[in-house]
C-alpha cells in the first residue's frame, strides 16, 4: 500500500491534485495508491489539525475491504515529506497512540525534514511559521521529524542537488543524524530541482518506484476501492 502525500508548504492553495499523477502511475504499476488530502493553512489546517488529518486519512485504510496493510509506505513531497515522516512515528505520542494503521517505511521527496532549520532559513517565505502558528510558537517534537529521530522504520530521502526551494541539506542532515543514532535512513541525491522528484517521467521518479518495489512484494490489484479520506487512483 502506497500513501501519497502532496506538498505545497502546508498552504491551502496546494491540493491533492499535485499527488494524483504519482498515485496514478503507482496504480498503473500494480500498487494500491491512496492520494491523501488534509486541511492546510488557510482552510482550517496547520500544526496539530493537519497532523490529525494525515493520521486519520491513513487510519481510514483500515475500514476498506481487501487491502493488504502488511506494507504501508508513505511517499511525501516537500511539506508532504514532513507529514509522511511524522506518520511513521505518530503512535509513540498520546494524541495518536490508538492509530490503527502503522507505516512500515517512508519515502521523503525533497522533504522538509528539520523544521527548526527550515524556520531559520525562512524556507517558503516563512512557511514554517505559518504552519505552526507564528514565529514565537515553539517547534516541538510532535511536529518536527528531526526531533523524532530515531524512527522505528526505514526512511529514504530522495532529493535533487539543484533544489532551491528545499535545499538538499535538509535530507542530508536528517540522514546523517538518523544513522548516527542507529536508525535506518538513506539519501538518494540526483540531478534536478524541487519538482524533478515528482515528475512521473523523470529518472528520480523511476528510482523512487524501484525503491518502493524493493520494500515489499507489490500488492494485488485493488483499484476498485475508494473512500472519503483520500483518493484511490485507478
Amino acid at each position: 500500500m502506497a500513501v501519497v502525500i502532496h506538498g505545497g508548504f502546508w498552504r491551502a492553495k496546494y491540493t491533492a491534485l499535485l499527488g494524483r499523477p504519482l498515485a496514478r502511475d503507482l496504480a498503473e504499476h500494480g500498487w494500491a495508491a491512496w492520494n491523501l488530502e488534509y486541511r492546510r493553512v488557510g482552510n482550517g489546517g496547520g500544526h496539530l489539525t493537519t497532523l490529525d488529518d494525515v493520521s486519520a486519512g491513513i487510519d481510514h485504510l483500515a475500514v476498506l475491504e481487501n487491502l493488504d496493510l502488511s506494507t504501508v509506505v508513505t511517499i511525501g513531497h516537500s511539506a508532504g515529506g514532513h507529514l509522511a515522516t511524522f506518520a511513521a512515528g505518530r503512535q509513540r505520542y498520546q494524541r495518536w497512540s490508538t492509530s490503527k494503521v502503522s507505516v512500515t517505511a517512508v519515502i521523503a521527496q525533497a522533504a522538509v525534514m528539520d523544521l527548526v532549520a527550515a524556520r531559520r532559513a525562512a524556507l517558503g517565505n516563512g512557511a514554517v511559521d505559518n504552519y505552526v502558528g507564528g514565529p514565537d510558537v515553539p517547534i516541538n517534537v510532535e511536529t518536527d521529524p528531526y526531533q523524532q529521530i530515531p524512527l522505528p522504520v526505514p526512511v529514504w530521502c530522495i532529493h535533487g542537488w539543484g533544489d532551491h526551494e528545499v535545499p538538499v541539506a535538509q535530507s542530508l542532515s536528517y540522514v546523517q543524524q538518523a544513522r548516527g543514532q542507529g536508525a535506518r535512513a538513506n539519501l538518494v541525491a540526483l540531478d534536478g530541482d524541487h519538482f524533478t522528484v515528482v515528475d512521473p517521467d523523470s529518472v528520480a521518479w523511476a528510482v523512487t518506484r524501484q525503491l518502493l518495489d524493493s520494500l515489499s512484494t507489490v500488492p494485488n490489484d485493488q483499484s476498485h476501492l475508494a473512500g472519503p479520506a483520500g483518493e484511490h487512483i485507478r
